[in-house]
């Protein structure tokens, strides 16, 4: 008889990370030292760390009033963790004991991290890390100066690391919207969140190509015996990558690579039309009476933080349904690969509208730009479409069942568009409810917790997990013709 082995590989290694980081953040914000009042049920602690390391900004309980200093530091660490995403620790582990990664397995570790699979993980992990710090400390400053002083030094190094992990968490009950009109706290928060959902790939490089511009106003030479102006150079060593033969490598400094430029505009077009559509939604219930009042700087705001962030500066129960909508599409896009955002991605969005033109045009290829994109991300791009299409569905199906939806449609009112909302914001890790979250049943919980949890991890690294204790079939089967359309 035959044993089978199970084999820890860097595909399901990121799944157990996730797990155990998940278990102790559980224990931890059930001990009595992490809570303010004992009484915490070990299913809100669970939903609690969960949300935390998958970065989703969902709870069932108060963060400010609910957990104490040493709870709230627990859920910023969890935060911080799941921000820099499970395949940053995955290939660190890989990195320090210098083991060999196998080319498949390297394409599931590299495809959440970087866009140029040729540069080393260290050299790259250097900087995701290096420049995680830098933005947050920087968020945390500007955020607690913008406050005037009804911010306090924790709570603004809290919402930074919150921000710029895309998380929502707050430590206000009413989460931001008592600063709607700050604009200094609004747009620290937007610049953040949007920073943390472009992806550390396309950060690095933005930095290296701001670095390279600097380098060019400023001569270091005249600049040597002033020690302000030192970090010039440290920003000058992280601009200057080692040399590697790849497509990326032959990019002039002063230029942005394709894949960066892509992510960049797409990224652009989501935020500008999301906030304008919202925007103008809301001021025209305001006209008709119908909704509250928005300014355009609210409307940009939840466009932004629908890229998965969870922040709100409005009550979102009192929206139209046309903006709640348009939330969910934008929850659904997400923000980009190897980011601290969820979703379906920027990348795979604009994959997918790309194939769309080619099918309407008549191509052979989905072409963005100067380049085509390569058949086989086609196909996992609509793998990835059909799959959370289902995984939505199925769980706000699921839902409907367990909170109460068997009863005839009209005494259910607005039930089934609260837990549809709250289904796509869980598997897009944004953290964004219409008041569900809170009245959720134990098992209602726990499936809010699959989803998180599915969301995070992505579904293309559970199917390759599970892909990967499969044997490759080595024959083809006879091929038919089926009617479609």
């Amino acid at each position: 008889m035959r044993k089978i082995s199970f084999r820890v590989t860097p595909i399901t290694l990121p799944i157990i990370l996730f797990a155990g980081a998940i278990a102790c953040g559980t224990v931890l914000l059930h001990t009595r030292l992490a809570q303010v009042e004992s009484g915490l049920s070990w299913i809100d602690a669970l939903f609690t760390a969960t949300s935390a390391i998958c970065v989703t900004g969902l709870t069932t309980v108060d963060t400010g009033t609910t957990y104490s200093l040493f709870g709230q530091s627990v859920v910023a660490l969890l935060i911080q963790a799941g921000g820099l995403g499970i395949m940053t620790y995955t290939a660190l582990i890989y990195y320090l004991i210098r083991q060999k990664v196998a080319l498949n397995d390297r394409f599931v570790i590299g495809q959440g991290l970087q866009h140029d699979r040729s540069q080393p993980f260290g050299v790259l992990l250097v900087r995701i890390v290096t420049w995680t710090i830098i933005i947050e400390s920087c968020g945390a400053v500007f955020l607690y100066l913008s406050g005037k002083g009804d911010i306090s030094p924790f709570s603004a190094l809290f919402h930074s690391v919150s921000a710029f992990c895309n998380a929502g968490f707050s430590l206000y009950s009413d989460n931001l919207m008592a600063w709607r009109g700050n604009w200094g706290v609004n747009l620290v928060v937007m610049i953040l969140i949007v920073t943390g959902g472009l992806g550390f790939a396309v950060v690095v490089e933005l930095s290296g190509r701001a670095a390279s511009l600097l380098q060019k106003v400023w001569n270091f030479r005249y600049f040597r015996h002033f020690r302000y102006l030192r970090y010039l150079r440290y920003l000058n060593h992280l601009r200057r990558p080692r040399r590697h033969r790849s497509v990326i490598s032959t990019v002039p400094p002063h230029r942005l690579s394709w894949y960066s430029k892509i992510i960049i505009i797409t990224t652009f077009f989501l935020i500008v039309t999301g906030g304008l559509g919202i925007y103008l939604c809301e001021s025209y219930a305001t006209r008709t009476g119908g909704g509250p009042g928005f300014t355009l700087l609210a409307g940009f705001f939840q466009s932004v933080t629908c890229r998965t962030a969870g922040f709100n500066t409005v009550d979102l129960r009192m929206m139209t349904n046309a903006s709640l909508y348009l939330m969910m599409f934008l929850m659904f896009v997400g923000g980009g690969s190897g980011s601290c955002a969820g979703g379906l991605k920027v990348g795979t969005f604009r994959v997918l509208i790309a194939f769309l033109t080619a099918q309407i045009r008549g191509r052979s290829q989905a072409v963005i730009g100067r380049f085509a994109v390569e058949e086989k991300v086609v196909h996992e791009a609509l793998v990835l479409l059909f799959v959370s299409v289902v995984i939505i569905l199925s769980s706000a199906f699921i839902l409907n069942i367990t909170e109460g939806g068997l009863v005839p449609h009209p005494m259910s009112r607005d039930l089934e568009l609260k837990i549809l909302f709250e289904t796509v914001s869980a598997y897009g890790t944004v953290g964004l409810s219409l008041g569900l979250t809170t009245t959720l049943s134990t098992l209602g919980k726990l499936i809010v917790v699959l989803l998180m949890f599915t969301g995070r991890l992505g579904p293309i690294v559970l199917i390759a997990a599970v892909q990967s204790y499969q044997r490759r079939e080595l024959f083809r089967w006879p091929e038919e013709r089926l009617l479609v359309g």
